[in-house]
């Protein structure tokens, strides 16, 4: 990793983690010190860690493996839908379904649902109801919208999950662990490294330097792809 790019992850922010009392002691390793009571990451291992994760992330894509990215923040949701867009690969941005890995078979029949309304709705077919039902079914379509758009192409349990803040979204985190799926996951200072099984330690919530590491990660999903 060049100093250039050095330069650029500490133009986007990328080495700022939370306030010093809000750490976890196990992010120590990543940790370069603290500035006005706030930790900095040594961007030097946050490079190493970023360029591991993408190395396992684009041999995953040319194997054919499918990955599901999360992230509910809404500053993550324009660069989670352009990473959906280009790479084909689920997305949930809005909010987590729970049971969405551990228990999905049932939800893959809402999803089934959700797309059947979506159909009847463009084909017109939802035209033979009455007023009163037709409003039903589009408030129900514009709810389903909200929880299964980005997952409803999605026909299996994914091969992996990369998160963007295993804080905000750990119930994905245990949901993939409990069924073995590997987690790929951007980690705070505030959080549990071990929760994932790639860490790319790092700032989890400023939107520059969220777009360094999602644009990477795009790259790095869709490349193989083309």
């Amino acid at each position: 990793m060049t100093d250039i790019v050095l330069k650029e992850m500490v133009k986007c922010g990328v080495h700022f983690g939370h306030r010093t009392h809000r750490w976890n002691p196990k992010m120590r390793l990543y940790l370069y010190g603290a500035r006005q009571n706030v930790h900095i990451f040594d961007l030097k291992k946050t490079a190493q860690k970023l360029l591991e994760a993408l190395e396992f992330l684009s041999q995953a894509v040319s194997q054919g493996k499918s990955i599901l990215f999360v992230g509910t923040k809404p500053q993550c949701r324009p660069l989670l839908q352009k990473i959906h867009e280009e790479s084909g690969q689920p997305v949930v941005t809005d909010k987590w379904i729970p049971g969405l890995l551990t228990n999905f078979k049932t939800i893959k029949k809402r999803i089934d649902y959700f797309k059947e309304l979506k159909d009847a709705a463009a084909s017109g077919e939802l035209e033979k109801y009455t007023k009163k039902e037709q409003v039903k079914l589009r408030k129900k379509i514009q709810n389903l919208s909200a929880a299964f758009t980005g997952i409803e192409d999605m026909e299996d349990l994914p091969d992996m999950v990369f998160i963007t803040d295993i804080v905000r979204d750990h119930i994905p985190v245990l949901e993939a662990r409990r069924l073995k799926i590997p987690v790929i996951a951007i980690v705070d200072s505030n959080a549990d490294p071990d929760l994932a099984n790639y860490v790319i330690p790092a700032n989890d919530d400023a939107v520059k330097s969220l777009e360094y590491i999602l644009n990477l990660v795009g790259e790095a999903v869709t490349t193989k792809k083309k």
